[in-house]
């Protein structure tokens, strides 16, 4: 990977730019089930991918999706293609606890076979560590933001609240790659009614934030458990 790696600050530096120039711009995440959406008949056989815990997980509604879907592999696969940062983890990394033939040895070998080649890359966890970062909060304070996420009500609650004291513009339920379709259009439909985007919705993200930046031209941000950490105190 011949990307250039950015470390928080670099992160920040460049979320900041983009808040303040209006332009678009998306972050989005690889982990373990990305990897194994985008493993479908590329790197694995279906039958393979269907053994491993996270797909019986996802069979079982709850990761958002289900499989085998071709068609979100292609998705997820396009969006880190066009995405402008990308979190991956770093080799021999212990931040998620999934067996590391799941993580970035794998990222590499998906990444070789979809040509997928980030100008940028980050922490696939940074969103754990943007959550914490004052800076982060100031540098969204007096946008507007979209909430996408299962846990619309609680999250709501908890933002526009101390410390955060964010203004939510919109907020909308997603549980399922179903919603894909009508949550882009109505992001859309209504792209002048925010400014940043944040997606805690598993695997969908990553096409939700990717496709935020490209079609409405806002911030899309793959927030991921950021939200378990902010009503929880904890990513899991």
């Amino acid at each position: 990977m011949n990307s250039k790696y950015l470390e928080i600050d670099g992160v920040l530096d460049q979320l900041e730019a983009a808040i303040r120039e209006q332009r678009p711009f998306s972050l989005v995440r690889v982990g373990d089930g990305e990897n194994i959406v985008m493993s479908q008949e590329t790197v694995w056989t279906t039958e393979q991918v269907l053994k491993e815990r996270w797909a019986i997980k996802a069979n079982r509604g709850q990761k958002g999706l289900r499989l085998p879907n071709l068609q979100l592999r292609d998705e997820v696969a396009a969006s880190l293609q066009r995405a402008s940062l990308v979190g991956v983890l770093p080799l021999g990394d212990l931040t998620i606890k999934a067996p590391d033939y799941l993580k970035r040895p794998l990222t590499d070998m998906l990444f070789a076979h979809f040509g997928i080649s980030p100008a940028l890359t980050c922490h696939a966890c940074v969103n754990r560590e943007l959550v914490q970062m004052p800076r982060f909060w100031r540098m969204l304070a007096g946008k507007r933001v979209l909430l996408v996420t299962r846990e619309i009500e609680e999250l709501r609650a908890a933002l526009v609240q101390e410390p955060y004291h964010l203004n939510i513009a919109a907020a909308l339920p997603f549980d399922s790659w179903d919603q894909m379709a009508e949550t882009l259009q109505w992001i859309v439909t209504n792209q002048h009614s925010f400014d940043v985007a944040l997606f805690s919705c598993g695997v969908n993200a990553v096409v939700l934030a990717e496709r935020t930046a490209a079609l409405a031209g806002k911030v899309g941000i793959d927030f991921g458990k950021a939200n378990n950490i902010i009503l929880n105190g904890r990513p899991n």
